[in-house]
């Protein structure tokens, strides 16, 4: 088979362990960045050599236009764009959250954050709130307000910058990080962006320990915005999963067995059902962002 690779980076280690599988089995593997370019995406393009599969890793616009070109003459992509796309507008995934039932925090959209300093229909302004870009892009803004003098400051150096207000959810200091490749779950721990314990000295929850409701909901998650290769960010809320964020096509670095589930699902036919061991049990493994997982810490 012919495998593409839609990304910059290559040499991302979950991309090229994947790579090296394929290969070694003898597929043909190649990369193309869709921003190597000016012109038209259409021109990176031929519809007489389509690869088999296209893996979506980058998310800029130029990606998903490349995307969607591809799909219009027939190519399979992983992730597809339009669910790639929806993935990138926070105010979207709250959107399809709250209409599917899967817990997430109420959240709020506006145009411009200059706006919640004299918006009507806004959460209490005395209430801690997450403030973050609704279109979730590197360097992009994520932060914790305690009331309208942090809010105010926040606006002042952001003023124009379109965000979704979250109501802020108390926490273990702990993000739970599942990722998911075709139904297989893997799955650590990192200190939580807002809220971590600042000395380290609050203990980890172990992986094993981890409710099957949190695999499936994050099983869920995945049906409910069609993806195939994805990340859910989960915060425990009073004993249940918070889902804080989703994410199409996520690094995944460092999870023993994900490098091969990826070449598994690239090699998959439409149509074709994950195999028997793709059962959705929980593989947890040190993560190079600094995560816990299965009780022991990576230092």
């Amino acid at each position: 088979m012919r495998v593409c690779l839609l990304t910059d980076k290559p040499d991302h280690p979950l991309l090229a362990a994947a790579s090296a599988t394929l290969a070694g089995a003898g597929h043909r593997v190649t990369f193309l960045d869709p921003d190597a370019g000016t012109g038209p995406v259409s021109h990176l393009v031929d519809p007489g050599a389509l690869a088999d599969v296209y893996l979506l890793k980058a998310h800029t616009p130029r990606a998903l236009e490349l995307a969607r070109s591809l799909e219009a003459h027939g190519a399979r992509v992983v992730n597809s764009a339009a669910a790639t796309e929806l993935c990138q507008d926070r105010s979207r995934i709250a959107a399809v959250a709250e209409a599917a039932g899967l817990p997430m925090p109420r959240t709020w959209t506006l145009d411009a954050l200059s706006g919640a300093l004299h918006g009507a229909g806004l959460p209490e302004r005395g209430r801690p709130l997450m403030v973050k870009s609704r279109h979730s892009r590197r360097g992009d803004l994520v932060a914790r307000v305690d009331g309208p003098d942090g809010l105010r400051d926040l606006a002042a150096a952001w003023p124009d910058e379109p965000v979704v207000l979250q109501e802020f959810i108390a926490n273990s200091g702990w993000d739970h990080k599942l990722w998911v490749i075709a139904g297989e779950v893997f799955a650590g721990v990192r200190p939580a962006a807002v809220g971590a314990p600042p000395d380290g000295t609050r203990p980890a929850p172990l992986i094993r320990d981890l409710p099957a409701a949190w695999t499936r909901l994050a099983l869920r998650a995945g049906d409910m915005f069609g993806l195939d290769v994805y990340g859910v960010d989960l915060l425990d809320r009073e004993g249940g999963p918070v889902v804080v964020d989703v994410n199409a096509f996520p690094g995944i670095r460092g999870q023993k067995g994900a490098p091969e589930a990826l070449a598994a699902l690239a090699l998959r036919r439409p149509g074709q059902g994950p195999p028997p061991e793709g059962s959705g049990a929980v593989r947890g493994a040190p993560d190079a962002g600094g995560a816990v997982s299965c009780g022991s810490r990576t230092r």
